[in-house]
């Protein structure tokens, strides 16, 4: 008997959860149906809060390093200059890519030994040079900071990398083969090299970045440029006879064993954030929303409203997910807001003379025999 009405007073409960009504969840968070969290948005390119591009412009000086005429010659600084500007995409918070294009100018010099060297003095060239190249960028400071440290941060180191395109024109100066003479008839060298497919460089290099707002952040920058060419430093041709002892001419470009000759170069950047949101990903901590939302929910005073739509007919269940908004008054309601019918014969147990016992409606729910 106890086990009958046990399966009675759940059959109520059974019958509502395997009500066929089809409940459609809202596309507008939150609802009913959704984990109530007032802060989902989907996952789309809006929804960031984060910008990813930047535009880069610096200058700065640059010298011819490693080559057979150098900057650096008797102690003093033969000072150039290099000036850029790039299109910056940060990929992740750790990576990015930029396309950039530098211009520069490098002063160096040069004496050959022996009597030749005496005869020509010191040689003079300058290398004007243009290059295009796509370059990657690892911030070092996001790979190594730790991800739980919420603390605000302003510096970051960064590494950099990549590959592109040089054209340059080259002058050599001495007081010997090249010099502007009528007799003997002689110019200074002059060499040219286009901005095509085999003018390969490569670069490398370190920058320290500094945050200066949500527009802007200046950088230090310094860069190793490997140009993979002899005549990059004005030099002379890099063909066989230029290396031949036993041919005539001045052999500047055998001054050094490199058959590459390298720059250097040391800037100083403004980088322009572009987009509306607050931060940029590179300054971008992976866990700073989350400690944004925790400081709110710590710091925020939850007013509780229960029943905001009321309870109109007093039955203890919210009109928002009352299912039977008329519940006579004095009858036991389930959940959902339903009067309890617990032999399920169609009168309520406010109305039912026999709550146990199914009977007609008629009979006020009990036995006709």
């Amino acid at each position: 008997m106890k086990l009958g009405l046990l399966l009675l007073a759940a059959l109520p409960i059974a019958t509502y959860a395997q009500d066929s009504t089809t409940v459609n969840s809202s596309t507008e968070y939150p609802n009913t149906f959704s984990s109530g969290s007032a802060n989902i948005k989907p996952f789309d390119n809006k929804s960031r809060r984060f910008n990813d591009w930047s535009i880069s412009v610096g200058g700065g000086a640059a010298f011819m390093a490693h080559s057979d005429l150098t900057s650096f010659y008797d102690k003093k600084i033969n000072w150039g200059y290099n000036a850029y500007v790039s299109i910056d995409k940060q990929i992740t918070h750790v990576f990015g890519l930029s396309l950039i294009y530098q211009r520069g100018e490098t002063k160096q010099k040069a004496q050959l030994d022996g009597p030749i060297g005496a005869l020509a003095g010191v040689g003079t060239a300058t290398t004007k040079y243009d290059q295009v190249a796509l370059m990657g960028d690892v911030n070092f400071s996001n790979l190594l900071r730790r991800v739980d440290n919420h603390s605000p941060y302003r510096l970051a180191f960064h590494g950099y990398a990549g590959i592109g395109f040089q054209g340059f024109n080259t002058s050599l100066h001495d007081a010997n083969e090249f010099r502007w003479s009528d007799t003997p008839k002689r110019t200074p060298l002059f060499i040219k090299q286009n901005l095509d497919i085999n003018s390969l460089f490569y670069q490398f290099g370190a920058g320290l970045k500094y945050n200066v707002s949500k527009l802007i952040d200046i950088e230090a920058r310094t860069m190793y440029i490997i140009s993979g060419d002899d005549e990059f430093d004005g030099g002379g041709w890099a063909d066989a006879n230029n290396y031949d002892t036993a041919t005539p001419g001045s052999k500047y470009n055998m001054i050094a064993d490199s058959r590459s000759d390298n720059a250097w170069t040391v800037t100083l950047g403004v980088s322009f954030k572009l987009g509306k949101n607050l931060t940029h990903l590179a300054w971008h901590d992976p866990l700073q929303e989350a400690y944004y939302r925790t400081s709110v929910l710590e710091n925020a005073t939850t007013d509780l409203v229960v029943c905001e739509k009321g309870d109109a007919d007093n039955d203890g269940v919210c009109d928002d997910w009352d299912r039977q908004l008329d519940t006579p008054a004095g009858a036991r309601v389930d959940g959902a807001g339903v009067a309890l019918d617990m032999d399920l014969d169609g009168v309520i147990d406010l109305y039912d003379k026999c709550v146990t016992v199914p009977g007609p409606v008629e009979n006020n729910g009990c036995p006709t025999k």
